[in-house]
């Protein structure tokens, strides 16, 4: 099997583009960080060090201190594919990512991102 690009690709490199996309609609770098660490247990200081790190994606997720298990609930469409049919773990978990970030942008409450309702 084929290991995805993004898997070895620097956290670090994407996270200026979730800031961007989210400053760009009103929302806070404070708000990525937020659902950064409710997806994977990253305390802010936590999240500073893994930045700071140049951490790859793959183990960026393997070393998250606690997997959010209510992620499970994150449904809908990233990239044109089903985040709930992803069948690889580690693709799923980027995508989940990738989605509550979209769903920043798109104005949607952040209780409701954090899937509190």
């Amino acid at each position: 099997m084929t290991r995805h690009k993004i898997y070895s690709m620097s956290v670090a490199a994407v996270y200026p583009h979730y800031i961007a996309k989210a400053e760009r609609k009103g929302r806070t770098k404070d708000e990525v960080d937020e659902i950064i660490g409710w997806l994977t247990g990253y305390s802010a200081d936590q999240l500073g060090t893994e930045l700071a790190n140049g951490t790859d994606f793959e183990t960026f997720f393997a070393r998250a201190p606690h997997m959010n298990p209510s992620r499970t609930l994150i449904k809908g469409m990233i990239c044109g594919i089903r985040v709930e049919e992803i069948e690889d773990p580690l693709m799923q978990e980027i995508r989940y990512l990738d989605k509550l970030v979209d769903e920043l942008a798109k104005g949607k409450a952040m209780e409701k991102i954090l899937r509190k309702a």
